[in-house]
């Protein structure tokens, strides 16, 4: 890391990195990887609206399905508990935007960018690092478990909506295997 320990920012983007490191272990080329990064936080986020009450449920059932695990469906991807619809394009598999195009993986950089600022490579190290600390099956099962361990705390309900926190880059590597602090 280049000296960046603490982040104050949102979750969001926080979710977006996280999600794309984590499809890039799984195997996902980096391009691949940020739509499918994005996507995750985005569905997360509709979630989180619905479950605090600032938006309906789009689908009968929408807010009582915790605790059914999650399958692939077809053209889609299994990443941090959500089945992500995908397409194929000629740069590889991308997520689809409401409009109905392919997501660019150069949209996703940039909103990182803008969100992590000079912080991006330390954020990006720190948990790429986390995530190689772990076989892929198991990051695979466990990745929004270590992201529900470190993410920025916030306030509970709507006051937490937007809400910047503080993101530890430190707690990261004590999530890793054979380290003393307690993993979720």
């Amino acid at each position: 890391m280049g000296g960046v320990t603490t982040i104050e920012i949102n979750r969001a983007p926080v979710m977006t990195l996280w999600a794309s490191v984590v499809a890039e272990r799984l195997g996902h080329a980096r391009d691949e990887a940020l739509t499918l990064g994005r996507a995750v936080a985005g569905m997360n986020a509709q979630s989180k609206a619905v479950h605090i009450g600032l938006r309906e449920p789009s689908e009968p059932g929408a807010k009582g399905d915790k605790g059914k695990r999650p399958k692939a469906k077809a053209g889609s991807v299994l990443l941090l508990g959500r089945s992500v619809p995908v397409v194929s394009t000629p740069q590889g598999v991308r997520t689809v935007s409401e409009s109905g195009k392919p997501d660019s993986p150069e949209a996703v950089e940039e909103y990182l960018d803008g969100k992590f600022g000079d912080a991006l490579a330390d954020a990006r190290a720190a948990m790429k690092k986390l995530a190689a600390a772990f076989p892929k099956e198991e990051l695979a099962e466990k990745a929004y478990a270590l992201y529900e361990a470190f993410r920025p705390k916030i306030p509970a309900g709507t006051r937490g909506w937007g809400a910047k926190g503080v993101l530890d880059l430190g707690a990261l590597a004590k999530l890793a295997p054979g380290k003393t602090a307690k993993r979720s």
